[in-house]
């Protein structure tokens, strides 16, 4: 009987979570190798690949304002991180390399409400090093409008505004570097 039970909240967990992923509204992107997809540009502002990415405003470590209009004109790599993540951690070398060698700016987005205190934040910062803009999402308004759902989250955004491509999960060098390339 118990067996029974669990058998059914497993599978009734799967199913939900099936449901959930059919749909969902294309906030994941999967290419396989060789895969070619077209990007729809689009002059609305939403999380698909050609729309326009939703402005926001946050403050970095240091208390500056930042918004991601200000990156008008330029190609941005926006990434939603926490330093507990394990899999955050390992790809932020790799961000830092692609910042200090690729025309690009990274606003890497803290998950800041789920982190024990800011004091974590700027310690992880300190300890690798990391020059790009950290931005604080401590209300996680920007991670709810962006609707981030795996850690880390990456969009890369080109330079009129739109998303190009959307990562759920770390991702390394070589891939930034190829996905950048496709970009204006």
């Amino acid at each position: 009987m118990k067996k029974g039970i669990l058998i059914t909240i497993v599978v009734g967990m799967l199913g939900w979570a099936m449901y959930d992923l059919v749909n969902s509204n294309d906030t994941i992107v999967e290419q396989g190798e060789g895969t070619i997809s077209e990007v729809h540009e689009s002059e609305e502002v939403g999380l698909s690949r050609g729309g326009i990415a939703p402005d926001f405003e946050l403050e970095t470590l240091e208390g500056e304002t930042v918004r991601l209009s200000d990156y008008r004109g330029q190609r941005v790599l926006v990434n939603f991180w926490a330093t507990w993540c394990p899999p955050c951690r390992a790809e932020m070398p790799d961000m830092q390399k692609l910042y200090n060698y690729e025309d690009v700016e990274i606003l890497a987005v803290n998950m800041t409400d789920t982190e024990s205190s800011e004091s974590t934040v700027t310690e992880f910062v300190d300890d690798l090093d990391l020059t790009f803009p950290v931005l604080m999402d401590v209300d996680a308004e920007v991670v709810t409008n962006y609707q981030v759902r795996a850690y880390p989250t990456s969009y890369m955004i080109d330079s009129n505004g739109r998303i190009q491509f959307i990562a759920m999960g770390a991702m390394n060098y070589d891939l930034m570097v190829q996905e950048l390339e496709k970009m204006d």
